[in-house]
């Protein structure tokens, strides 16, 4: 009887316990681990199949799972400063773990694996993208006139900023965007709230923490930098517009520039057909109260 027990205790321990798989998203990666001997699989496409199974499985069970990216050059770099041997499931299980807690991770919901490693990609990009600005943040210093932390000033500045753009928009759904244009390359930060009211907006706060990053990063090293709002509301007609990042300000964009930006793909640079039921139009005034930095450089 006390045996019975223990076991179904256990067994209701088990579905209180999170767990997060590592997942090899690519064949590039998927071949890359090919040389350690341990690893069980040759075959990419029966992987994923073997894992999306697994992940049904735990679900079944009432199990809470996470899917991390699993990069095989920085499992190896992991392993060595780790001073762990690669070739064991258990130093990838140590780096699995650790890509729980640091990584970036989607929580498996029941959606087929093509649908979800799209996510999971958008948030390594996402998690990469501020890690590159809050870098680039860090390494501009001091102002030499007087002496403030520029990075952290503009970080100030851009959360002020994003503060009012959240603020003055109309009720509904928010969807956000801001580029920077960065040598080598452009980065991109995006920013969704859905319910917004006359008195709340429910904002991601890791969505948020990422945007200002990017923005500041624009204000900081007077890059090219534009900001492309659209709100969606029940019974109302979709409402695109923006503005572009003049020294610290944010200066707003005529319809038809709203228009040409939002009607351009971005790598190609063709023209593509407006919406229909869109309504590209000037933003609400920010009210901002003018101030900057304060800083010249």
């Amino acid at each position: 009887m006390a045996h019975t027990q223990n076991h179904t205790m256990r067994r209701v321990l088990r579905r209180e316990i999170a767990g997060t798989i590592g997942l090899l998203t690519d064949e590039q990666d998927f071949r890359a681990m090919l040389r350690y001997r341990t690893f069980a699989f040759d075959d990419h496409t029966t992987y994923l199949h073997q894992v999306e199974a697994l992940l049904k499985t735990l679900a079944a069970q009432g199990s809470h799972t996470t899917v991390a990216l699993f990069d095989p050059e920085e499992y190896a770099e992991f392993c060595a400063e780790s001073g762990l041997e690669p070739d064991t499931p258990v130093s990838r299980t140590r780096f699995t773990a650790q890509l729980a807690a640091t990584g970036p991770t989607v929580p498996y919901d029941g959606r087929p694996l093509d649908e979800l490693v799209p996510d999971l990609v958008d948030e390594a990009v996402r998690r990469a993208t501020w890690e590159y600005a809050t870098t680039l943040l860090a390494r501009i210093g001091t102002c030499a006139t007087c002496g403030e932390d520029i990075g952290r000033a503009s970080f100030i500045r851009a959360a002020h900023l994003l503060a009012r753009i959240v603020d003055t928009a109309s009720p509904g759904d928010l969807h956000l965007v801001c580029s920077v244009s960065s040598a080598p390359d452009t980065l991109v930060a995006v920013l969704r709230t859905e319910g917004r009211t006359e008195d709340t907006a429910r904002l991601d706060e890791s969505e948020a923490l990422e945007f200002t990053t990017v923005l500041a990063l624009g204000i900081a090293t007077r890059s090219a930098c534009g900001l492309v709002m659209r709100t969606t509301a029940p019974d109302s007609t979709d409402r695109v517009y923006g503005w572009r990042l003049r020294g610290e300000h944010l200066e707003p964009l005529t319809a038809g520039e709203v228009f040409d930006a939002y009607c351009t793909d971005l790598d190609s640079g063709d023209l593509v057909s407006p919406e229909s039921g869109v309504d590209y139009c000037v933003p609400p005034d920010l009210a901002d109260d003018g101030k900057g930095t304060g800083h010249s450089h």
